[in-house]
């Protein structure tokens, strides 16, 4: 079973993602997100962030599970992810992290590579699909037809696909449009990299 952390944006509706969040081992919100996790009809587990988004009657409902941290250097995604690590839930599903600000999506789509390197294994689930960080080659057991995508973010990585339908070969991608939209051609795909990547795949 897996950690929750659920960001404040859009809520899940999705029936993966909302099985994942009712799955989970525990739920940890990001700052205001225990609104939306409340208004569900769930319980948090912790709270963490600077707390500057949480309505007084639930500061006072959950005051023993509020985590401060005033740092500004890092968001409260990152906050929420580093108090999992150092209790040891390092198995963890991130919820709710898109469909408000686009900045803020991509900073917290990006950030998954910085999670992958600390150990941290992660899955960022939204109502579309999964984004998934790899960190050198891999391969996914899959579906014809599935759609995939794939994000570096370095010119210096290289690409090779297996099994989709439009291959690359040693590729760089040097606009993130080159990666997307591919398509599995069978049970399985696969990335060889030279550098991290993230994948994104289809519900």
């Amino acid at each position: 079973m897996s950690t929750v952390i659920l960001a404040d944006g859009a809520f899940p509706m999705h029936p993966v993602a909302l099985e994942l969040l009712h799955s989970a081992a525990r739920v940890v919100c990001c700052d205001g997100a225990v609104v939306k996790l409340v208004a569900h009809g769930m319980e948090p587990y912790a709270i963490v962030g600077d707390l500057d988004s949480i309505p007084d009657d639930l500061r006072e409902r959950y005051a023993d599970i509020l985590h401060a941290d005033a740092d500004q250097e890092t968001n409260d995604l990152t906050k929420s992810v580093q108090f999992c690590m150092e209790r040891g839930w390092t198995k963890l599903v991130i919820l709710g992290a898109t469909g408000g600000r686009e900045d803020h999506t991509l900073g917290n789509v990006s950030l998954l590579v910085d999670y992958a390197n600390q150990g941290v294994t992660v899955r960022m689930v939204t109502d579309t699909g999964i984004f998934v960080p790899i960190l050198g080659d891999t391969r996914f057991d899959s579906i014809v037809g599935e759609q995939v995508s794939i994000f570096t973010l370095s010119e210096r990585t290289l690409v090779t696909t297996e099994n989709l339908k439009y291959p690359l070969h040693d590729a760089v991608l040097e606009g993130w449009w080159r990666g997307t939209l591919n398509e599995s051609l069978g049970d399985w795909f696969g990335f060889r990299v030279t550098g991290p990547a993230i994948v994104y795949r289809s519900l």
